[in-house]
């Protein structure tokens, strides 16, 4: 593994990492909604699921996935799915009976929507296939294959940590929680738009 393939990888993660869609979207919630915490569990985990992604294409097993309809086409009527119901949630949210804000998502939920948010997006193999073939041949080592995932993993994480300590600035963020109610209701519009705009994408292919 050279310095400038390495390097390369890193560009590539950091562009796939940053690009808005359904995982922004869900981090951005439950940052809001629960505070730097439950932004920090859903920004780890996510980042979790990305390095699982990313070690199953440098093994070989995303291949699997990808190459059976049956699979592909599960994982991402799933994913849709999931996303419809994550904006369910949010448009159900309810006002806090008192002045008190409403309690935030626990952990556990945080933890579950940050690694299925990934788990159920099979484009993440498709992204990772496309871009580990370029990279990885038979003469990479164990190890090499190990520093790729591991890479995508950090950046991924580190990614979205960022954008969880740059959104839960105690300084807005008593703004933003007064506003909890329609933040909410904003997301689920935009997590059941994310999943139609990926249900039109199945039915296309």
């Amino acid at each position: 593994m050279s310095w400038a393939t390495w390097l390369a990888v890193v560009g590539i993660c950091m562009l796939g990492a940053m690009s808005p869609g359904p995982s922004l979207a869900v981090v951005l919630r439950h940052t809001l909604t629960g505070g730097r915490r439950n932004g920090v569990t859903v920004a780890l985990l996510h980042g979790l699921g990305v390095g699982f992604y990313a070690l199953l294409s440098i093994l070989g097993l995303a291949a699997v996935i990808t190459a059976s309809p049956l699979a592909f086409a599960v994982l991402q009527w799933g994913g849709a799915a999931y996303l419809v119901w994550l904006g369910i949630q949010g448009l159900r949210a309810q006002p806090p009976a008192d002045s008190d804000f409403q309690a935030g998502p626990s952990q556990a939920s945080s933890a579950r929507d940050g690694f299925l948010v990934v788990f159920l997006n099979p484009k993440i193999a498709v992204f990772f296939l496309a871009l580990f073939s370029q990279v990885v041949g038979l003469e990479t080592g164990f190890i090499a294959k190990l520093t790729y995932a591991a890479t995508a993993m950090i950046i991924d994480g580190t990614w979205y940590l960022l954008v969880v300590w740059l959104f839960s600035n105690p300084r807005w963020m008593a703004a933003l929680r007064r506003s909890s109610l329609w933040l909410e209701r904003v997301f689920g519009v935009i997590l059941i738009a994310l999943a139609g705009r990926l249900v039109v994408g199945i039915l296309r292919t």
